[in-house]
């Protein structure tokens, strides 16, 4: 989904709501996990499609009919954000303005580019990219709207109303699972957060990412299951999940790929919803932010030199041990000392993050094409030792790691017999 001189930009347009809700000429405020995204990248992922039969002019129609009816219901997404800025108190304020915006970007090609730029640019972008055989869709959405659960929701929601308009039934439409678009604001606090700057430079930061080699393994369900069985034996337990199995086996492997010192600390993240750990709970549809990375570390000798169960057991610890208690922990600091996440600061060398999710239903999008034959990733979030999960196409509970490493520590796991024992092709 990066920009490159094969890309040719066919058409540019902006695609608003199919009805203007009397809500959406309101400000749309944002919650304190909105904010601290403000300067890392969109969220970018596509999927590719088998060419249909009928006209690219035809999908493209339809795509842009279900896209217009889906913003009524996500009409946040069609908004820009706007910014209030107070020079005197250093504080700077951000809603998204659903009125003064052209709508969402409908085109061939995507910029790379940071949330706090959705000030200039769509929240949401499209884009259709017609291949010799294929069709990809993609989706870039402002990470300071919606995580990875809210991207796959606002996915799937259209994905279900294109196919209702192949039936002609878009007029009696209710989605199966609507978004709840009201944003989580702490009693006492809000509508509107500030941060304690006066202008954007003091805040945002652009990151490059190193030279990356990225490659897709595949794990078949019947690998994974008899994975998590053997881990659950060893450590005498049934509690440690498939993809926590996994998560251990990736951490050992890339450690081991890259030869650290045995002094030498490495940690392992995972992306958590954080949706069910709230009390009282989100609703599982919330629209927005509710991500904490659960960190967990050990020094590369050992880790190593213990087995894969040491490792299960530590990664399941780090899920077990983030309770309601520390999610609100994290929300009062944040309130107390409002902060943005940085890419470069926020995951430290020589260390592994789990991200995605293989739950998301990311095959259940379809537009007409069938199922997709695959899944991809854009240029945003890559660095050395990023880990994207995603459910397998063949279902049932198989699972494909999209795996981002520097070129040499690539060869390295690719030739490390114990990971690529578990991969199939």
């Amino acid at each position: 989904m990066n920009s490159s001189p094969s890309v040719k930009i066919v058409s540019k347009c902006f695609v608003k709501p199919k009805t203007i809700l009397e809500e959406s000429k309101k400000p749309y405020y944002l919650s304190p996990w909105d904010f601290a995204m403000l300067s890392v990248h969109y969220i970018q992922k596509g999927l590719l499609f088998q060419k249909p039969l009928h006209s690219t002019d035809t999908l493209l129609d339809k795509l842009r009919e279900s896209l217009a009816i889906a913003l009524v219901h996500f009409y946040p997404l069609a908004g820009r954000l706007s910014a209030q800025i107070n020079e005197n108190t250093k504080s700077y304020s951000v809603f998204v303005d659903c009125s003064n915006s052209p709508g969402a970007g409908f085109i061939y090609a995507t910029s790379e580019a940071v949330n706090h730029d959705g000030r200039t640019m769509s929240l949401l972008t499209v884009q259709v990219t017609e291949l010799v055989d294929g069709i990809f869709i993609g989706l870039s959405i402002n990470h300071a709207m919606g995580d990875g659960t809210s991207f796959w929701n606002f996915f799937s929601a259209w994905s279900e109303i294109f196919q209702a308009q192949e039936s002609n039934k878009t007029d009696e439409l209710y989605l199966k699972n609507p978004p709840v678009l009201k944003r989580y604001i702490p009693q006492g606090y809000g509508p509107l957060f500030s941060l304690p700057y006066s202008h954007p430079d003091e805040f945002i930061r652009t990151y490059e990412s190193p030279i990356l080699k990225e490659r897709i393994f595949c794990f078949s369900s019947e690998t994974i299951r008899l994975l998590k069985a053997k881990i659950n034996q060893v450590c005498g337990t049934t509690s440690i999940s498939s993809f926590q199995s996994l998560t251990a086996v990736i951490w050992r492997c890339i450690t081991r790929a890259r030869r650290l010192p045995i002094e030498r600390e490495t940690s392992c993240r995972l992306a958590a919803d954080n949706r069910g750990r709230m009390y009282p709970p989100l609703p599982r549809d919330y629209f927005g932010n509710c991500l904490s990375a659960l960190r967990t570390a050990a020094k590369a000798g050992v880790l190593l030199e213990n087995d894969l169960g040491w490792a299960a057991l530590k990664v399941h610890q780090a899920v077990a041990d983030h309770t309601s208690e520390k999610v609100t922990i994290m929300i009062d600091q944040w309130l107390k000392s409002p902060f943005i996440y940085h890419i470069d600061r926020l995951f430290e060398p020589m260390s592994v993050m789990m991200g995605s999710s293989p739950r998301f239903d990311k095959y259940g999008c379809e537009f007409g094409m069938g199922k997709a034959l695959t899944l991809r990733s854009g240029y945003a979030h890559k660095f050395d030792g990023k880990v994207s999960a995603y459910p397998g196409r063949e279902g049932g509970g198989s699972i494909d790691l999209e795996v981002c490493l520097v070129p040499q520590f690539m060869e390295a796991l690719e030739s490390d017999e114990e990971f690529m024992s578990l991969v199939y092709f």
